[in-house]
């Protein structure tokens, strides 16, 4: 922990990432530029299980991975917390997801995580529906007391749901116990806490849960009034609700694998990256893939080469053996001249 900067704190755990990545075995070695695939959630239920030797280092490793992910790197959390749900029924599918997590420390182990405080907590709450091989949907949760989450959770949920919009008011129902908890921590301190602002993406989420029967169809009576406990909440000013776009989202982190440049951004925003460090991430990642690249493009040039040479070498010899036919038949024409000229004449 460095508390050098006044008003910040970063957090980095390098010496246990650097561990990790010395203990990786040769098939989990290389880079990877997010910590799991676009297929993360997909399994196949007649995949070949694990042995018991493997199976109880899939289940070491996944461990050492969710001490990680829960205190400096939330941006492998998404994929750790599925592994988690897998640690009874790993298969080779499991392994290889694990291989992958492991290789994206490699060039961003020198990410940390970097807290600036501001005056109150901020939620964000999403779902990804029925995502899982039993239609279930996941929850990700995100809070920020300025710039760099301090809480974060990505879970699978209990129940079925008929709906996005069920999906996301269950979400909301799984983070309300830790909203309060962290107001009365707050209020304990001695600290000022105003009503906390939950930023939620779905419309039709935020009418059921600040109208709960009033905004509901016929759709939505089956819902167990447990998940209507917000509405109470909101009447008595602990909690509100501001609709936030789908792409500033920050909850979307841990609800799917996410890729690319959206993967950058939200990370950025999460760890409360500095520019230049994610310059040094990209730079040292491209310079990877470029050394990669040149000792790939050495071995083509020298099988060229080899393959060069060894047409060279099949020419000259064939260019030696028409040399010997021709010197033997201009010996043999210059030694029938040279009889015809021994000839007595008549």
């Amino acid at each position: 922990m460095d508390y050098s900067q006044k008003g910040k704190v970063t957090i980095s755990m390098y010496d246990y990432i650097k561990k990790i990545v010395e203990e990786s075995l040769e098939y989990m070695q290389g880079i990877a530029k997010t910590p799991a695939g676009g297929h993360l959630f997909m399994t196949n239920p007649d995949c070949k299980k694990l042995l018991e030797k493997t199976a109880q280092l899939f289940h070491h490793i996944t461990a050492k991975l969710l001490y990680l992910c829960r205190r400096t790197r939330q941006d492998i959390q998404t994929a750790v917390e599925f592994l988690c749900t897998r640690v009874n029924s790993q298969d080779t599918d499991d392994y290889k997801r694990l291989a992958h997590i492991r290789q994206y420390p490699r060039e961003t182990h020198n990410l940390m995580l970097t807290i600036e405080l501001d005056d109150h907590p901020n939620w964000w709450v999403e779902s990804s529906y029925a995502v899982h091989l039993n239609m279930r949907s996941h929850s990700g949760i995100v809070m920020m007391l300025g710039k760099g989450a301090i809480y974060s959770s990505s879970c699978k949920q209990k129940l079925n749901t008929k709906s996005s919009t069920e999906a996301e008011l269950v979400g909301i129902d799984d983070a309300m116990g830790q909203v309060l908890w962290t107001r009365h921590f707050l209020a304990s301190q001695g600290e000022y806490v105003p009503t906390t602002t939950i930023y939620q993406d779905n419309k039709s989420t935020i009418f059921l849960a600040e109208n709960r029967k009033a905004s509901s169809s016929k759709h939505m009576w089956h819902l167990n009034m447990r998940y209507y406990f917000v509405t109470d909440q909101i009447k008595k000013g602990h909690v509100k609700f501001a609709f936030c776009p789908t792409q500033d989202m920050l909850a979307d982190f841990f609800t799917k694998p996410l890729q690319g440049a959206l993967f950058v951004h939200m990370r950025k925003r999460i760890l409360n990256l500095r520019a230049s460090r994610i310059a040094s991430v990209h730079r040292s990642v491209l310079e990877q893939c470029m050394a990669h690249l040149n000792k790939g493009q050495d071995k083509i040039i020298m099988i060229k080469e080899n393959d060069g040479n060894a047409k060279a070498d099949k020419t000259h010899g064939q260019e030696s053996e028409y040399d010997k036919e021709k010197n033997a038949d201009v010996h043999k024409r210059r030694f029938r001249d040279g009889r015809a000229s021994a000839r007595p004449s008549s």
